[in-house]
């Protein structure tokens, strides 16, 4: 990483799982000794030893006469440059006594700006009411939590259902925003996805799935606006995708699909609504990758008025007649 150093030079952070191994291998929430690993950068890399999670969890390491108020953070950490979280993420990183995140979404290279001292938990294996057991415990024991979550809150990330649930039991808490994939994707394609002329309406959707999309809001529908459209978690399904949104803007509306926005192993495909599908399946793409549709992927635009010398608005005389 370039530009923001490591809070510590070690690359060793602690991840304690209040879980065992059951007679499958898959793990189970359980009470008493925790899990102990020592994380060496990425999670596959993991030695372990068994502790008395008692120890970690009055968040040893604190400074001498260091005040901790309890809250919740519900960090957005971008959509995987640790560059692209912003400073406020940072500092609760920095600063949590603990972390959660979904380890089969957030960039582990993320995970090293966590205090050394701080506990880890994966989500990616854990149900809601796990979770919610976390942020107890952490209020009982008057500890700060950073919940991580990748991109930005707002959308698509079961923020809802954790606030709710944090204000019935008095939580404390507090969201911090985050670059969302999408405004990556828009940035590698170097493309405005609001262009004058063209479209000044931009749709953010996914199609309907396990998760049901009310039916006002089929791709199809949505489609016939021509507006930009950004396709979230649908990749896996690019043929279903494609057809629907064949019949409203047409064949060769212009699309693209990026996978990984901004991580260093980050993929791009440029087509039209006729092809992308065989292009991402010669690619090889199945998840982890958004789909940008429409002219504003295309060369034609008007410039904006904005810096336009015969416009005028209220820090700028027009300079025409």
């Amino acid at each position: 990483m370039k530009g923001i150093p490591s809070p510590s030079p070690s690359p060793l952070r602690r991840l304690c799982r209040k879980s065992v191994l059951g007679s499958t291998g898959s793990p189970r929430t359980d009470h008493g000794t925790l899990n102990i690993n020592y994380l060496a950068v990425r999670p596959e890399r993991v030695e372990g030893r068994t502790v008395n999670c008692d120890t970690v969890s009055r968040g040893e390491g604190k400074g001498e006469g260091e005040e901790t108020i309890m809250k919740v953070y519900f960090v957005g950490a971008g959509p995987g440059d640790p560059e692209l979280l912003t400073l406020k993420a940072k500092r609760i990183l920095e600063t949590s006594d603990i972390v959660i995140y979904a380890g089969s979404l957030i960039n582990p290279d993320i995970l090293k700006f966590a205090r050394q001292e701080a506990v880890l938990h994966d989500s990616s294996t854990m149900e809601l009411e796990e979770i919610l057991k976390i942020y107890r415990e952490a209020k009982k024991a008057g500890r700060t939590v950073a919940r991580i979550h990748t991109g930005d809150l707002s959308i698509y990330s079961a923020l809802q259902e954790q606030l709710d649930e944090c204000e019935k039991e008095g939580i404390d808490c507090e969201i911090i925003p985050g670059v969302s994939s999408y405004q990556a994707a828009a940035a590698t394609l170097r493309r405005e996805l609001t262009l004058p002329g063209v479209s000044q309406t931009l749709i953010l959707t996914r199609i309907s799935g396990r998760t049901e999309v009310p039916p006002r809001e089929n791709l199809e529908k949505l489609a016939k606006t021509k507006a930009t459209m950004v396709i979230f978690l649908s990749i896996h399904e690019i043929e279903r995708v494609v057809a629907q949104l064949a019949k409203g803007y047409g064949e060769e509306t212009p699309v693209a699909v990026v996978e990984k926005a901004s991580w260093p192993e980050e993929r791009k495909i440029i087509g039209t609504l006729g092809n992308i599908a065989q292009k991402v399946k010669e690619a090889g793409i199945k998840r982890h990758a958004l789909i940008v549709v429409g002219e504003v992927l295309g060369k034609t635009y008007r410039r904006s008025k904005l810096y336009d010398a015969d416009f005028e608005h209220g820090f700028r005389k027009k300079k025409g007649p």
